[in-house]
């Protein structure tokens, strides 16, 4: 498959603005008080959690894709999330620092599953093994190193009211994304 004839997509939710500000804020503190010189943050508006990533797909498959977005969201309810502890992903060799949500209910687990099913059926790809849930706050060039310890996150709720369907784009000073279709959780 050619690069001019597909995408990098992925599918996600978006936080609210002022969450993703305070996190960004407190990772920037965190990272200051680890000694991480190396971690870059990311940009306000690079901000999600991801729910599926999808890799390279033709462009022809998107609508398919964007409809089982809207079908899958007219199902499932607007989400509260909660801030949980501070991770560095992947576990082995860390290059991100994160911060995990929890969902009391169990609803952002739901989605995911109904959404990576039916995505994963249009795009003739496998389901995914296991989900979890975090939103990615900063980057690091290098996982050798064991990183420091990090200060406990703040504790926030936040709501999620649409699920988007992104296209990525990798460049040398991270990743830029464009939103290609958004459905809102109507439940």
């Amino acid at each position: 498959m050619s690069r001019a004839a597909s995408a990098r997509l992925f599918a996600a939710l978006d936080p609210p603005e002022e969450i993703g500000a305070d996190l960004l804020r407190w990772a920037r503190g965190a990272l200051r008080e680890a000694g991480e010189r190396d971690a870059r943050l990311l940009a306000p508006e690079s901000l999600h959690v991801t729910l599926l990533f999808l890799g390279e797909l033709p462009f022809e498959e998107i609508d398919g894709l964007a409809a089982v977005l809207a079908e899958t969201a007219d199902r499932h309810p607007p989400l509260e999330l909660e801030t949980g502890a501070p991770v560095w992903l992947p576990p082995r060799r860390p290059r991100a620092l994160a911060v995990e949500l929890h969902d009391p209910d169990g609803s952002l687990a739901g989605l995911q599953r109904d959404l990576a099913g039916g995505l994963c059926a249009v795009a003739g790809l496998p389901a995914p093994r296991r989900f979890r849930a975090h939103l990615t706050l900063a980057r690091t060039r290098s996982g050798a190193r064991a990183p420091a310890p990090l200060p406990a996150t703040p504790a926030l709720r936040f709501g999620c009211w649409e699920v988007v369907l992104y296209r990525s784009f990798l460049e040398p000073s991270g990743a830029r994304y464009e939103r290609l279709a958004a459905a809102a959780l109507a439940g």
